[in-house]
């Protein structure tokens, strides 16, 4: 009986601090606004997924060939093999003629990492020389992405603080502290485009809708598709 005595009040006396504290918010004389602020990024980490097969090339070159052909064009232009090209996958398939003969395919597959527009027109300018036409965007991000995420919020939360000053003066009035924070994000351009959701996206400069109207001339202007951050926070700061 004691211990049951005790339980009941024990929750009533959580029950009436929270209710105490509720009801010290809402009492407070505040002001609530909403901070936002944007940010256009363009992209220094471009990643491709490029697919070499001997069945596509129409001079029936072997795959040892059509990648070192491919490995001195990206070393012409500036690509630093060392660190941007990897070898994803090596595969042979078979294929069966005539229910006799069977021929061996070799298909390998990479990605590489460019780091500006003007490279990679370039290296599709170059791709479409070589025959190579199994390229694919995988996705799109910057190396200091995490950095210009923060930089985004905390413009945001100063616009906030910002649009309540002003509108605190207007009325004769000060703000004071900040007693509720809450993000608002609701930015989903930007997760699909760094997980490569964005319809489309392959080989889409402005100005090329596909593949093959990259100009011939890489100082054409063409510049990538920047990724866009925004953010919005919700702040209520006490009002004097």
């Amino acid at each position: 009986m004691k211990k049951l005595i005790f339980s009941f009040l024990m929750t009533f006396t959580l029950a009436a601090n929270a209710q105490t504290a509720e009801k010290n918010f809402i009492d407070q004389n505040y002001i609530e606004v909403v901070g936002t602020a944007k940010m256009d990024v363009t992209p220094d980490l471009i990643y491709l997924k490029i697919i070499l097969s001997e069945r596509d090339n129409k001079n029936k070159q072997s795959l040892e060939t059509i990648e070192s052909s491919m490995k001195n064009k990206l070393g012409e232009i500036g690509v630093d093999l060392t660190k941007d090209l990897y070898v994803k996958d090596f595969v042979s398939s078979f294929r069966s003629f005539f229910l006799s003969k069977t021929e061996i395919v070799l298909t390998k597959e990479y990605q590489l990492i460019i780091h500006d527009a003007k490279t990679l027109q370039k290296v599709f300018i170059e791709f479409q020389k070589l025959e190579i036409s199994n390229v694919s965007i995988l996705k799109v991000d910057h190396t200091k992405m995490d950095q210009f995420r923060k930089e985004v919020k905390i413009n945001a939360i100063k616009a906030a603080k910002e649009k309540a000053e002003s509108l605190s003066t207007s009325i004769n009035q000060t703000i004071g502290r900040a007693i509720f924070v809450q993000e608002q994000d609701n930015n989903q351009s930007i997760d699909n485009v760094l997980q490569g959701r964005v319809a489309g996206l392959d080989s889409r400069f402005r100005g090329a809708s596909s593949y093959n109207d990259i100009s011939e001339s890489p100082d054409s202007g063409m510049e990538f598709e920047k990724i866009n951050l925004s953010s919005s926070i919700l702040v209520r700061f006490d009002l004097k």
